[in-house]
């Protein structure tokens, strides 16, 4: 196997070259045919993202766009080669979408061999190890995944990794750069099958005179099925489960679920694996709460897979969007399973929130808690919080932390895991974080630190308004949406708050989006906070 170096920099400006003779033979095409439009175009590059939204691809095709300061991480910013984990929500490749946002201008055809793998390492070069066998890898050297223009989920599937770091900083460099400079992207060293909740929609499809059951995704922008037998993004052990669920289900006579008629049975499956332990979850997703012969089906399934620890009947019979319904029993095992992260064990339900990449996951948090530079004598906030993940992982250098999560189900989670990991000086609420912090605000009371990771929609302005009366002396802001945390820094920087130092993790590889961490102090207190941090 043989190892090559690429410099960022220098990739970027043989992009940029090739950019700009793809946009002038372009412009001679439509001279001559006139024939392409820009419908046409939006049609084909529109993507749906990991999280379920359109991003947006700015190609500045314009004589001046000759990128400035691109780079990689270096020292203290560099990723963490020691650490180890893999790392959900229709997001991405297999899930469901929960928003919106502008339909991505995709960068251009041509493509160089892909077949690479990327570390971010200390120092200013990126190491691409070259890999052998992957799937969809055709003779020509791109790794080719067959469902790409159907699907949707990834848009850079096809595309060199480190390629796509770069691509990516470069557009969250420019949305930032009013605000803060981006030190860098963290990219992952194995980009591939790092999605640790898959989940595919069932359907009974006519292929002419053929009739057949199929598992997958819905073709972007629509209802139909796309199957899917094996996914570049998603886990592995994960879609094999699915595709031996799809082939028992002749033999166990259950039909699957007819969105138009509202007949069958079987609507979705759901899978969440634990990277660390290699506790595995299913989910069956039903239109009634009776599934004829569970017994057996559970036997079989497990005697295919035995490495599942625990199987779950959960009931939607509304006509939603929505995969999961409310009601669930459990089939097989505890109903939940567990993993590790940052040394610590968190407990995992089927409808509560966990990052879809593990991996990467690790690499943020431990970044969020350097960036709150906690001594021991802190009131800390964790807005959001979830399972309680990044309060847990803060709570041993605070002195207290208050988590608040709308999710009344993670919030039962947060709670048994903070019990599970011993953790005594942690507390949670159910509510919705702006109501929240607003009554804290409104009965006088102060912190130091305030942990926000909102939705991809951002943060509101309530929410906001309260934090910054609470005159916290530190805001970590993590964001999977870019476009929104903008916005927000807008915001923050208007009422006080200054980001003083911003990194961009790839939790969706392949895909057009990315996760940013944010450190914000009030205005004033940047520099000796600084200081503190870089002793």
């Amino acid at each position: 196997m043989s190892d090559k170096e690429f410099d960022i920099k220098k990739a970027y400006e043989r992009w940029l070259r090739e950019e700009q003779r793809s946009s002038r033979g372009k412009k001679g095409s439509r001279e001559e045919g006139g024939n392409r439009t820009d419908k046409n175009s939006r049609a084909e590059d529109g993507k749906r993202t990991d999280k379920g939204s359109r991003g947006k691809g700015p190609s500045d095709r314009s004589g001046k766009n000759k990128i400035q300061g691109v780079s990689v991480l270096q020292g203290d910013h560099a990723a963490d080669d020691g650490t180890a984990g893999r790392k959900s929500a229709k997001k991405g490749a297999r899930g469901n979408s929960s928003g919106e946002g502008k339909k991505a201008e995709s960068p251009d055809r041509g493509r160089r061999p892909a077949r690479e793998s990327m570390r971010v390492k200390e120092g200013t070069r990126v190491r691409i190890e070259q890999r052998a066998n992957l799937q969809g890898e055709n003779a020509g050297g791109n790794i080719v995944c067959p469902y790409a223009k159907r699907c949707g989920g990834c848009s850079y599937i096809n595309r060199d990794y480190e390629w796509t770091l770069g691509y990516k900083e470069m557009k969250i460099r420019r949305l930032l750069k009013p605000y803060v400079n981006l030190s860098g992207i963290v990219g992952m060293e194995d980009p591939f099958h790092y999605r640790n909740k898959v989940h595919a929609v069932f359907a009974h499809v006519r292929d002419g005179h053929r009739e057949r059951n199929v598992a997958g995704i819905y073709e972007q922008g629509t209802h139909k099925v796309v199957p899917v037998e094996k996914c570049m993004i998603e886990n592995e052990k994960a879609d094999e489960i699915i595709q031996d669920i799809l082939r028992m289900l002749s033999s166990f006579k259950i039909k699957v679920y007819d969105e138009d008629t509202g007949y069958g049975l079987l609507r979705h499956v759901l899978v969440r694996t634990a990277h660390v332990t290699g506790q595995i979850m299913v989910v069956l997703v039903l239109s009634s709460p009776i599934l004829p012969g569970k017994n057996n089906f559970v036997k079989a399934l497990r005697e295919k897979h035995p490495e599942i620890t625990t199987i779950i009947l959960n009931v939607n019979d509304e006509q939603t969007s929505m995969v999961l319904g409310e009601r669930e029993t459990v089939l097989y095992g505890n109903g939940y399973i567990e993993d590790r992260l940052c040394g610590h064990t968190f407990r995992i339900s089927a409808k509560s929130f966990y990052q879809v990449n593990s991996v990467q996951t690790e690499k943020l948090y431990r970044k969020a808690v350097e960036y709150a530079n906690l001594t021991g004598h802190e009131r800390v906030i964790d807005a959001y919080c979830g399972i309680g993940t990044i309060g847990i992982t803060a709570a041993a250098k605070a002195k207290e932390v208050i988590g608040v999560e709308l999710n009344g189900d993670a919030i039962r989670d947060a709670v048994r895991n903070a019990r599970e990991n011993k953790i005594k000086n942690i507390s949670f609420y159910t509510n919705d974080a702006g109501d929240f912090l607003s009554q804290m605000a409104q009965n006088g009371e102060k912190t130091e630190v305030v942990f926000m990771d909102p939705p991809r929609s951002g943060s509101t302005e309530k929410f906001m308004s309260a934090a910054v009366s609470m005159s916290p002396g530190r805001i970590i802001y993590i964001s999977c949406e870019p476009e929104t945390l903008a916005r927000d820094l807008k915001w923050l920087q208007s009422h006080g708050y200054k980001a003083r130092e911003a990194t961009a993790y790839d939790m969706f590889p392949f895909t057009e989006n990315a996760e940013v961490i944010v450190l914000l102090s009030k205005n004033g207190e940047g520099k000796q906070s600084g200081r503190k941090m870089r002793q």
